[in-house]
C-alpha cells in the first residue's frame, strides 16, 4: 500500500506512539508489582539491567531504521531477513499475539480501576465487567475502521493526557517521601543475602519487559514516517523519557509505605500510594489519569495488532485475506481476527486467579522472542560487516549494542521460567496453521529442515503445557 505525504507520520507522531505503546496500564500498577517481589534496592538493579538492556535494542532498532531502510515493516521484517520465513512468521505472530495480550491487561485494568467505585466490575472479570469490556473492545474497533490516522492522532492527545497524572503524581509523592520509611524498604527486608537479592531482582523482570514493550512502535509503523531517520530517533526519545518516568514512579513509592503495604495495595497501587499521601482524592484522581492512560495505551496496542498482521500478509508471511483494507485504509481483516482474539482472551480471564498479572507477564512472554530476534539480527548484520563497509567505527559500536541486547532478551526469556515458555507454547503452535495457509496460497515447500526441527520442538512444548495445565502443574 502507498502512502501520500499528507499520510504520513511527523517525528511528533512517532514519539507519541512509542510513548502511547509503552505508558498504559503497566506503569500504574508498578508500586505494588515491586513491592511484592523486592526492596530498593533490588529495584535499582532491575532498573539498571531493563535500562541497559532495552536502550541497547532501542539502539538496535535505530541502527536498523537507517541502515535497511527497505525493511519497513519493523520488527518481524528484521527477523525474516536475518533467519528466514518460519522464524520471521513466529516473530510477527508472537509479537501480534502480544498486542492482543496487552490489550486484554488494559481492558482489565480498565475494569478493577472502576471496581474501586462500582463493586459490580470486582477485580475486572465479573460479568458485568467482561460484558462491557467488550462493548469497548468493539467501540474501538470502529473507530480504527475510520482510519490510521485519525486514530493516530487521537493517540497522541490520549499520550499528552495521560503524562499529566503522572508527572503530577511524581510531585505529590517527592514532597510526601520519608527518607526513614524508603532506608526500612531499601533490603526488601530479607538482609543482605546476594542469593535473596537475586531471586527479587529476577521475581521483578518480566514486570520490567511488559512496561517497555511497546519500545518498537515507531519502528511497526515506519512505512507511515515522513523521514525515515525519525524513526530511530523517536524510538530512542521515547525511551528515555517513559525510562524516568518508571524509575521515578517505582522508587519514591518506597518513601511512602512499608513494604508489606505497599504490596497490598489492589490495582491501580499508584492510586493507594496517592491516597496516602494526600487522602482520598489523590486515588480518586489518579484512577481517572489510569483510565484516560489505559485506554490510550488499549488505542495504540489495536493499531499496532492490527498493523503487524497487514504488514504481514502484504510481504506473504501470513495469509492473503489478512491484507484486506476497507475504503479508509484501515487493515479490516486483521483488526477483526485481532479483535476476536481479544474476545477469546476476555472470556477465559476469570479463569486465572490474577488475571491482569498474567495477561501482563504473558504479554513480556510472548514479545521477548520478537526483541531476541531483532537484536540477533542486528548484532548478525554488524558482524557481516554488509552496510559497514566506510564505517568500521560505527559497525564495532553496533556489535557491541546488538550483542548486549540479545543477552538481555535471552535473559529474560530464561528469567521468567518455564511456566511462561510452556505458555507462550500453546499459543505459538496452532498460531503455524497460519503460516501453512500461506505457503499453500504461494505453493511454496512448507519448513526447510531446521524449520521442521523448530515446529517439532514448539509442539512438543504445547503439548506440555496443555498437558501441565490439566494436571495443574502448570497454573494460570
Amino acid at each position: 500500500m502507498t502512502t501520500s505525504n499528507t499520510e504520513k507520520l511527523s517525528l511528533r507522531a512517532l514519539i507519541a506512539l512509542v510513548v502511547g505503546s509503552m505508558v498504559g496500564s503497566g506503569i500504574f500498577a508498578l508500586p505494588a508489582a515491586f513491592a511484592r517481589a523486592t526492596g530498593g534496592f533490588g529495584a535499582l538493579i532491575a532498573w539498571l539491567i531493563a535500562g541497559t538492556g532495552m536502550l541497547m535494542l532501542a539502539l538496535v532498532f535505530q541502527t536498523l531504521s537507517r541502515r535497511r531502510p527497505d525493511l519497513d515493516a519493523g520488527i518481524y521484517s528484521y527477523a525474516k531477513a536475518g533467519f528466514g520465513e518460519y522464524l520471521g512468521f513466529n516473530s510477527a505472530f508472537g509479537y501480534w499475539a502480544g498486542c492482543c495480550l496487552a490489550d486484554v491487561a488494559c481492558l482489565i485494568l480498565i475494569k478493577s480501576t472502576l471496581g474501586a467505585f462500582f463493586p459490580v466490575f470486582g477485580d475486572g472479570t465479573t460479568p458485568v465487567a467482561l460484558v462491557s469490556a467488550s462493548i469497548l473492545l468493539w467501540a474501538v474497533h470502529w473507530l480504527i475502521l475510520r482510519g490510521v490516522r485519525e486514530a493516530a492522532f487521537l493517540n497522541t492527545v490520549a499520550t499528552i493526557a495521560k503524562i499529566v497524572p503522572i508527572s503530577l503524581f511524581i510531585v505529590f509523592v517527592l514532597f510526601g517521601f520519608k527518607a526513614d520509611v524508603f532506608a526500612l524498604n531499601f533490603w526488601g527486608g530479607e538482609g543482605h543475602e546476594l542469593g535473596s537479592l537475586f531471586h527479587q531482582v529476577r521475581s521483578t523482570m518480566l514486570v520490567t519487559v511488559f512496561v517497555f514493550v511497546g519500545i518498537e512502535g515507531a519502528s511497526v509503523y515506519s512505512r507511515y514516517a515522513k523521514n525515515r531517520n525519525d524513526v530511530g530517533i523517536a524510538t530512542v526519545l521515547g525511551f528515555i523519557g517513559v525510562l524516568c518516568f518508571l524509575v521515578l514512579v517505582t522508587m519514591l513509592s518506597y518513601g511512602v509505605l512499608l513494604r508489606p503495604e505497599l504490596g497490598g495495595i489492589r490495582n491501580p497501587s499508584m492510586a493507594g500510594v496517592l491516597e496516602a499521601v494526600v487522602g482520598p482524592w489523590g486515588a480518586v484522581f489518579i484512577s481517572v489519569g489510569l483510565l484516560i492512560s489505559v485506554l490510550g495505551n488499549y488505542l495504540s496496542w489495536s493499531l499496532l495488532a492490527a498493523e503487524i498482521l497487514f504488514a504481514a500478509a502484504k510481504n506473504g508471511t501470513m495469509p492473503a485475506f489478512l491484507a484486506r483494507e476497507n475504503r479508509n485504509k484501515a487493515p479490516l481483516a486483521a483488526l477483526v481476527v485481532s479483535n476476536l482474539l481479544i474476545q477469546i482472551f476476555l472470556i477465559v480471564s476469570p479463569f486465572a486467579e490474577y488475571a491482569f498479572l498474567l495477561a501482563l507477564k504473558m504479554t513480556s512472554a510472548m514479545t521477548l522472542v520478537p526483541y531476541l530476534l531483532v537484536a540477533a539480527y542486528g548484532t548478525k548484520l554488524a558482524l557481516s560487516g554488509k552496510t559497514y563497509e566506510t564505517d568500521s567505527h560505527e559497525r564495532t559500536l553496533d556489535l557491541i549494542c546488538g550483542a548486549i541486547a540479545t543477552l538481555y532478551a535471552a535473559g529474560m526469556i530464561w528469567a521468567g521460567g518455564m511456566k511462561f515458555l510452556l505458555l507462550s507454547a500453546i499459543v505459538y503452535a496452532p498460531g503455524s496453521l497460519l503460516f501453512f495457509l500461506a505457503r499453500r496460497e504461494q505453493g511454496k515447500p512448507l519448513f526447510n529442515l531446521g524449520e521442521w526441527l523448530l515446529f517439532i520442538v514448539l509442539v512438543i512444548a504445547a503439548f506440555g503445557g496443555a498437558y501441565g495445565l490439566a494436571a495443574g502443574t502448570v497454573t494460570i
